[in-house]
């Protein structure tokens, strides 16, 4: 597995990592046994950046992840988020605490369920517009000094909030849902990441696992799964972007490829500071994943799947 450098801060992770959230929340079929499999199978195959929240579960993640990594730390790079909570009696109720009160309190419970003493790269989840962000990353960087922090990372946040940030405290890396289908970042966070010295990590690069090929009809969702609520795979949405995903498995047959492992490519292949955290929580589709290492996009091929997924190409919204 190649390395790349997230940020200019001496941060190195793998060039895919591990996103683990579907292993213990949101998406139906889960199976710890499997899971816990596949974590195995992904530190074998050079995989060493693993990420998570507190919020997975809630909790739950975080503690499945730590029982896997148990007696391996020292071999990876681990990620965890605070800045959501959830509602101790109703967890499908979620709010924003990016107050400093909220992110030592998070991080003390995070250190805990994954039987470390150090976060490798620690993230506020989602921006609290009750909270300035300074002094949200000022509360970070105070964790930073106390040896339980190595770097700092935001998650969907945008441009101004970037600038912001960086004058507190250095940013490693933002983590924002970037994919074929999910272009966004390109309308100038991208440009302010690198010219702030800010990684990116690319989260759902399977477009939560639509660009697979594998969901052919609504129906193949779990009556538990949080997909069956997202715009883009329900009535006229799914259909019409199923036609998106069958030029990209043209494509991927012709390149002699899965559909996957095109669109992983692809990403990575958007620059060398771009990072994908592709989720699966079997191990056959994290072989699959890996594939996309051997993969090889030329400029030729590059315009062909920019002629058959353009910008904006996917119908209806992220949430």
């Amino acid at each position: 597995m190649n390395r790349r450098a997230l940020g200019t801060g001496g941060l190195t992770v793998s060039a895919q990592g591990l996103g683990c959230m579907g292993m213990s929340a949101f998406y139906s079929g889960r199976d710890e046994a499997e899971s816990l499999a596949t974590i195995a199978l992904a530190l074998e195959k050079g995989i060493t950046f693993f990420d998570t929240a507190e919020m997975y579960g809630p909790y739950t993640n975080e503690e499945l992840l730590g029982r896997a990594l148990e007696g391996r730390r020292q071999q990876v790079e681990l990620a965890t988020k605070c800045g959501i909570v959830t509602d101790p009696v109703d967890p499908s109720k979620r709010s924003l605490d990016g107050s400093p009160a909220n992110v030592r309190r998070s991080i003390e419970g995070s250190l805990k369920r994954l039987r470390t003493d150090v976060i490798d790269l620690y993230y506020l989840h989602r921006v609290d517009p009750k909270t300035p962000i300074e002094d949200t990353v000022g509360a970070m960087a105070e964790l930073v000094k106390e040896g339980k922090v190595r770097f700092i990372g935001l998650s969907e946040a945008g441009s101004d909030i970037l600038e912001r940030a960086v004058k507190v405290h250095p940013i490693t890396a933002l983590q924002s849902e970037y994919s074929l289908w999910t272009r966004d970042p390109e309308d100038g966070v991208l440009a302010t990441c690198r010219r702030l010295g800010i990684g990116f990590v690319a989260y759902s690069p399977l477009g939560r696992g639509f660009l697979t090929g594998q969901i052919k009809r609504f129906e193949d969702l779990g009556a538990d799964d949080y997909r069956r609520t997202s715009p883009r795979f329900q009535g006229e949405n799914f259909q019409k972007n199923l036609d998106l995903v069958a030029r990209l498995g043209e494509l991927a047959k012709a390149k002699g490829c899965t559909a996957s492992q095109l669109a992983l490519a692809w990403v990575q292949a958007q620059g060398s500071d771009i990072v994908p955290i592709p989720g699966t929580k079997r191990r056959v589709f994290l072989e699959e994943n890996l594939g996309a290492e051997r993969v090889t996009l030329t400029a030729d091929d590059l315009a062909r799947i920019a002629a058959a997924a353009p910008l904006g190409v996917a119908v209806g919204a992220r949430y």
